[in-house]
């Protein structure tokens, strides 16, 4: 495949995804590398949505090691169970976080982030990673992108 994405305008966000999925799973089908595709999914996100920040935080023995990422320095290490990716990660579930100010335990990477939504990568049950999304606005993500950023993780599975 191509590494251009094709990427409608003047759509619904779920009409972006519904666009974009199908050219991720061509873009990392058959490429074994687990970084790469990490590396070209997040490429692909920040391009269709304009994301304040995403990437893929690595399970690496007790912590969550930063991997590939698009936008500002982020965080390099965090502790199982801590912030909304840890809690992520312990919980084996994605959250949505409106108000990242609200969320106890909340790591400020930057403090330009005001609203997250996080994703498990899972292979069989075990957590693997987890998928973080920030933006600079309020409340900005739903259960339209809940379920399609679950199925791009999928693709790790």
């Amino acid at each position: 495949m191509a590494e251009d994405l094709h990427i409608p305008h003047g759509v619904s966000k779920e009409e972006v995804y519904k666009a974009l999925y199908p050219q991720l799973q061509a873009l990392t089908d058959g490429e074994p590398d687990l970084i790469a595709n990490m590396a070209n999914i997040t490429s692909a996100l920040k391009e269709a949505f304009g994301f304040f920040w995403v990437g893929f935080y690595r399970v690496v023995d007790d912590k969550l090691v930063l991997g590939p990422f698009q936008g500002p320095p982020a965080c390099t290490r965090i502790m199982y169970g801590k912030g909304v990716c840890g809690t992520a990660w312990k919980e084996g579930r994605t959250l949505i976080v409106p108000d990242v100010d609200k969320f106890p335990g909340h790591i400020a990477c930057s403090s330009l982030s005001r609203s997250e939504i996080v994703i498990p990568v899972k292979k069989g049950d075990s957590v693997t990673a987890v998928l973080d999304v920030d933006s600079d606005r309020p409340d900005h993500f739903d259960e339209i992108d809940a379920f399609y950023l679950e199925k791009i993780c999928s693709l790790f599975g």
